[in-house]
């Protein structure tokens, strides 16, 4: 298992690097090639049928999402051009077909799902790519994305939202390279210059849930993804290392207050309106927060309001000197 970019740059000095990461898959979990293969094809065709499956009448159990994936994409005269339309289209549909509890990919989260496909299902139209180049986009995407859960976190808990959709958006700028194909050192370039833009990004969810502001976040990180992508691929470097970008966003993830990681309890969800739409959906249930740290991570623990009477200490005698 790769626990830096660097070493899976190393490794694939004489082979592709979609190549390198399918062989480290198969030794860490002892697989063979081809089972790997189709375990990632079956997850590409799935990530396809989420886009067909989207149902711009449902709308999220809470009715906070659906339909918006709808309108982007009938939007006349988009500024951004008819690419750009669609992918923005894309991540809203599987951000939403997600909350609608559709099938979707984990890439590298259910929150983050609309990101890599967001880029992907539109590129492999635009520019006719078979569904085995797909595949080896994905492994790609994922030694990226193998990397940042090592050294940083792919968890919103842990680091926020920049660990969720800023993971996602740059295992997608690294994948869309590898679609164009750029060099393995391009690859590396792509992601560390979306991970910049995303540095810092909080987890706020209005009322607890994967929707808002979730759903929007990942068109931000598709549309980061390409800028980051097509910068690498016009030679454009990142002054920073990959893997020290890296572990920057894991040192901002675990400085971030507990209140912007995926407690609902700073951000969007405290302003007014957030707390309005919570109680709306949860009432006036209220729960107390205990905070506590463990291994430089924090540790979120709910108890009741109605908490339990406090064992009083027992006398205890004097001690003979």
């Amino acid at each position: 298992m790769f626990s830096s970019v660097e070493a899976m740059l190393s490794a694939s000095a004489e082979k592709p690097l979609w190549q390198a990461v399918l062989e480290d898959d198969c030794r860490d979990r002892g697989a063979d090639p081809e089972a790997s293969l189709n375990r990632m094809g079956g997850l590409w065709q799935a990530m396809k049928q989420s886009v067909q499956d989207y149902d711009p009448t449902r709308r999220s159990p809470c009715g906070l999402s659906g339909g918006q994936g709808a309108q982007m994409a009938t939007l006349a005269n988009s500024i951004c051009g008819p690419f750009i339309q669609e992918v923005m289209g894309v991540a809203l549909k599987l951000g939403e077909h997600n909350a609608c509890m559709g099938c979707i990919v984990a890439a590298p989260t259910a929150g983050a799902c609309g990101v890599l496909p967001a880029v992907l299902v539109p590129l492999q139209r635009k520019d006719r790519l078979g569904d085995e180049e797909m595949v080896r986009c994905l492994y790609t995407a994922a030694g990226f994305g193998q990397v940042i859960a090592t050294r940083a976190s792919i968890s919103g808990a842990e680091g926020g939202c920049q660990a969720e959709v800023g993971s996602a958006s740059g295992m997608a700028a690294a994948a869309l390279v590898a679609a164009r194909g750029g060099s393995p050192k391009q690859m590396a370039a792509a992601c560390a210059m979306a991970l910049h833009n995303v540095l810092g990004l909080v987890c706020d969810p209005v009322a607890g849930l994967v929707e808002v502001p979730c759903v929007k976040r990942n068109v931000i990180g598709a549309v980061n993804a390409i800028a980051a992508a097509d910068m690498a691929l016009a030679g454009i470097e990142s002054r920073i290392p990959v893997d020290e970008v890296i572990d920057a966003m894991g040192e901002v993830g675990r400085r971030l207050p507990v209140e912007f990681r995926e407690t609902a309890l700073g951000g969007l969800a405290a302003t007014p309106t957030g707390k309005a739409v919570k109680k709306q959906l949860h009432g006036d249930k209220k729960k107390q927060r205990t905070l506590t740290i463990k291994d430089s991570r924090w540790k979120l623990e709910r108890s009741e309001e109605a908490e339990e009477p406090a064992v009083k200490d027992s006398p205890k005698g004097k001690k003979g000197s």
